[in-house]
C-alpha cells in the first residue's frame, strides 16, 4: 500500500503566503517525479509545478515567480510555498507522484486526497 497525505491548506489573504506538503508513505522503492495539481470549481486539474528526483523544476506560467516546490527525498515528502497568493488560486491543491513498489517493478503515478486553498479577504 502506498499513501500521499497533504498537509497546510486553508484560508489565506490575497498577497500572503501558504505552504503545502505531502508525504508519500507505505511500500516504496524509489519515487521518480513529484507533483502539484490544482482544480477549481468548474474547471479542469491543472499541473503546477513538477520537481525529479535529482531536484530539475518545471512551473506553470501562472505561478511562475510566487510559488516554489521542493522535495525532501529522505523523507518522500514535497513541498509548495505559495507567496503573493491571489483569489484565483483559490483551488483544491492534489498532489501526485511516480513511485515504484520494488526493483522488479514499474513506476505506478499516485495521487493524494487533495487539500483546500483559498484566498479570500
Amino acid at each position: 500500500q502506498v499513501q500521499l497525505v497533504e498537509s497546510g491548506g486553508g484560508l489565506v489573504q490575497p498577497g500572503g503566503s501558504l505552504r503545502v506538503s505531502c508525504a508519500a508513505s507505505g511500500s516504496i522503492f524509489s519515487i521518480n517525479v513529484m507533483a502539484w495539481y490544482r482544480q477549481a470549481p468548474g474547471k479542469q486539474r491543472e499541473l503546477v509545478a513538477s520537481i525529479t528526483s535529482g531536484g530539475r523544476r518545471n512551473y506553470a506560467d501562472f505561478v511562475k515567480g510566487r510559488f516554489t516546490i521542493s522535495r525532501d527525498n529522505a523523507k518522500n515528502t514535497v513541498y509548495l510555498q505559495m507567496n503573493s497568493l491571489k483569489p484565483q488560486d483559490t483551488a483544491v491543491y492534489y498532489c501526485n507522484a511516480e513511485i515504484q513498489r520494488g526493483s522488479a517493478t514499474r513506476m505506478t503515478m499516485y495521487w493524494g486526497q487533495g487539500t483546500q486553498v483559498t484566498v479570500s479577504s
